[in-house]
């Protein structure tokens, strides 16, 4: 359901203007793909003109990105509340691994760009994806550093570098889901976690 704007009689914030904007652009997309879409179709489902589409965000290609960017932040802000669900550091890093995969790969905007236009998809995570992956790398370094520090785990000091290649391996399921080792469900996900990813992160493992 798209957010709806403020009734009072004051103006709505910007912030507010951007989530309706950004929130119809992701129903337009999921419902017609991005190519179908136009800034006046996100405009209109928005309650807005598209001259403010453009001053708020900017062109078609300026709106998918701040959506993936949106989504991304959206994941990390539920990443950040895992560990208080877990006792042991291994746990926390299973469930952030297959939670990340799982949700990106069940993504209705991500499953049918994948599907069907992935020649918008991929720049988006590839060539063009450079502030998302980089985002990623540091808010999830700073989630496990967290975790270590709170509970006192031994500190790991190549640790950004570590998370790193592990959200390198995160990309490629994303992307590529098919291969010879099983990752189809999260069971075999937290498996995978434990016997590949855990040794990556915590040298000696």
């Amino acid at each position: 359901m798209l957010s709806t704007a403020a009734t009072s009689g004051n103006s709505p914030t910007a912030d507010s203007v951007e989530e309706r904007i950004l929130d119809a652009a992701l129903v337009q997309f999921e419902r017609v793909g991005v190519r179908k879409t136009t800034i006046e179709d996100i405009a209109k489902a928005a309650d807005v003109d598209r001259a403010t589409v453009y001053r708020r965000i900017g062109s078609r290609d300026d709106v998918v990105s701040a959506a993936f960017e949106r989504e991304v932040r959206r994941l990390l802000v539920d990443l950040g509340e895992i560990p208080a669900r877990h006792d042991t550091f291994d746990d926390i890093v299973v469930d952030v691994f297959t939670t990340v995969i799982t949700r990106w790969r069940a993504h209705p905007l991500v499953e049918r760009l994948l599907t069907l236009e992935a020649d918008r998809l991929l720049p988006q995570l590839t060539v063009d994806g450079a502030s998302f992956f980089l985002l990623s790398v540091a808010a999830s370094t700073e989630i496990i550093r967290k975790v270590l520090e709170d509970n006192r785990f031994p500190d790991i000091p190549d640790l950004g570098a570590r998370v790193e290649v592990v959200c390198r391996v995160v990309h490629s399921l994303i992307l590529q889901p098919v291969g010879t080792i099983d990752t189809g469900s999260e069971q075999a996900l937290a498996s995978f976690a434990r016997t590949y990813v855990l040794p990556i992160l915590v040298p000696g493992s």
